[in-house]
């Protein structure tokens, strides 16, 4: 019975972090679209935008998790 809690426990843990980098990538392309909707700008300027998520995500939750290890 342990082993199915931890498992159960782990799914849960997994479920959130998905749910997490989901609403991260949305949110970013959400606003990279508002950004070059509203101002326009060269395509390469908005793929570079684009990609500039992959370093914002590692950032953040980077940080995120120095400052709860820092409480």
């Amino acid at each position: 019975m342990t082993g199915v809690c931890e498992w159960l426990e782990t799914a849960r843990e997994e479920r959130w972090g998905i749910l997490t980098d989901l609403a991260f990538a949305v949110v970013w392309v959400t606003l990279v679209e508002l950004i070059f909707g509203l101002f326009g700008g060269p395509t390469w300027a908005y793929y570079m935008f684009m990609l500039a998520g992959i370093a914002a995500y590692f950032g953040f939750f980077a940080s995120l998790k120095l400052a709860e290890s820092q409480r």
